[in-house]
């Protein structure tokens, strides 16, 4: 969105689901910080409990003392989690989530698979590893080898895959809900999927960096589905409060003992990393979950759904010449912005050539013709997802009013009624004409 003239502007303070800009505009933040903002801005929970911290000076990180926020941590994992999940593994980021449940569910197997499945749209992270498993297109980096697709939700097409690689798939990761393309895989999906990795003995591992802790309206999605217990789960963005940097994969019991529970394998993990279980941000991600029980951010998260999904519905048929696809659940919406006038032609040859060269670019033009008459308008902030589809995202935090949703949905079809054509040739004029 930057290539698109935005980021400019800079925020003076910050608060719950608001913005103040440096001029004194106050900004309605339907990001959620693209997955970090489930407690909103700067939560005074969670101040608090970083400002006690430093206060009391307590100590950081040392490998050969025992961490009472470690523990703590760790413990209140295993309490939340269903079934078995229980050891926990706190990296810095998502990426090195993903990355560390697939060297655990390398290394259950002892090194004799070699293989790994993905969604074909599934985005887990830009680092080598876990760029070579995001699904989506994208720069062809050297990655880890043994990297099988298969389509998402499509139950026939996992089993083919392990068929056509018998006896040598190690893991297979997937995101129950796909943050980056609004869609989800049912019941039957996941449930079939969980069979086929009993019966091969094949690490499943459900990414849940975005939606973890509340935003799809049940702690995890995977939850809302009773008995259904992974192999490792990963998460990150809104476990750290907003505030902390830092991530988890948890793995069930079985999986880790066989893995690493003995002195030889124990240090070929992520635990003797030098930032692993820093104090400040364990104390961080246990206050934040404090709050997602004891707030109930599931509960909001389906409030907030009360409001979006009939009323983004509503919008839908309003606007068919506009709207393509409406979906999502709890705090989670896109809205895919589709058709476009036949300026987008004339722009897409006068683009520079590295905006040119992307196919999506009139459709993220487009949006961000939408999401900027949404901001200049209306003092309501949205972003479209970076992969996928780029479908304009409606993704408040937990701490958002109902009412501020409904009202940004009112704004939305205001700036719709002024037709795509009208939005593009002013965003041109505003914003890409000065970059060219």
């Amino acid at each position: 969105m930057t290539s698109f003239g935005f980021g400019r502007d800079l925020v003076d303070s910050a608060e719950g689901a608001y913005l103040t800009l440096g001029d004194g505009r106050r900004i309605l933040d339907l990001t959620g910080g693209v997955g970090v903002l489930n407690h909103g801005h700067n939560h005074p929970r969670i101040l608090a409990a970083r400002q006690r911290f430093a206060e009391r000076r307590r100590m950081e990180v040392h490998k050969t003392y025992f961490s009472p926020y470690l523990a703590a941590l760790g413990h209140n994992l295993a309490q939340l989690l269903p079934g078995d999940l229980s050891m926990s593994f706190l990296p810095n980021s998502g990426a090195e989530a993903v990355e560390g449940a697939v060297k655990l569910a390398y290394k259950y197997h002892g090194g004799r698979r070699a293989t790994i499945l993905r969604a074909d749209c599934g985005f887990h992270g830009k680092l080598l590893g876990s760029g070579g498993l995001t699904g989506q297109p994208h720069f062809n980096f050297p990655t880890i080898p043994g990297i099988a697709t298969f389509t998402y939700g499509d139950l026939d097409s996992v089993r083919s895959a392990i068929e056509q690689h018998p006896g040598d798939v190690y893991a297979l990761i997937v995101e129950p809900f796909s943050a980056s393309t609004i869609q989800w895989c049912d019941e039957d999906f996941l449930r079939g999927v969980r069979e086929l990795c009993d019966r091969h003995d094949i690490v499943l591992i459900f990414d849940e960096i975005y939606t973890g802790w509340g935003k799809t309206g049940s702690l995890f999605y995977f939850m809302r589905y009773p008995d259904l217990i992974p192999d490792v789960l990963t998460t990150s963005k809104s476990f750290g409060g907003g505030k902390s940097s830092i991530s988890a994969f948890v793995a069930r019991k079985p999986v880790f003992r066989k893995a690493y529970d003995n002195l030889t394998d124990a240090l070929l993990q992520s635990t003797s990393t030098t930032y692993y279980g820093m104090g400040e941000e364990c104390v961080t991600a246990i206050e934040a979950i404090n709050i997602v029980v004891e707030d109930d951010y599931p509960a909001r998260a389906r409030a907030l759904e009360r409001v979006l999904e009939p009323a983004l519905d509503r919008l839908a048929k309003a606007h068919p010449e506009a709207v393509g696809r409406v979906a999502g659940a709890g705090a989670l919406w896109g809205v895919h912005i589709d058709g476009g006038p036949r300026i987008l032609d004339l722009v897409a040859r006068l683009a520079p050539a590295g905006m040119a060269r992307d196919p999506r670019f009139k459709a993220k033009l487009v949006t961000c013709a939408v999401i900027n008459a949404l901001y200049r308008d209306h003092d309501i902030f949205t972003y479209y997802t970076l992969n996928g589809l780029n479908p304009l995202v409606i993704g408040p935090s937990l701490v958002t009013e109902p009412a501020d949703a409904q009202r940004a949905v009112e704004a939305l079809d205001e700036v719709l009624s002024q037709g795509l054509t009208r939005l593009v040739t002013r965003f041109v004029a505003q914003k890409v004409g000065t970059l060219w």
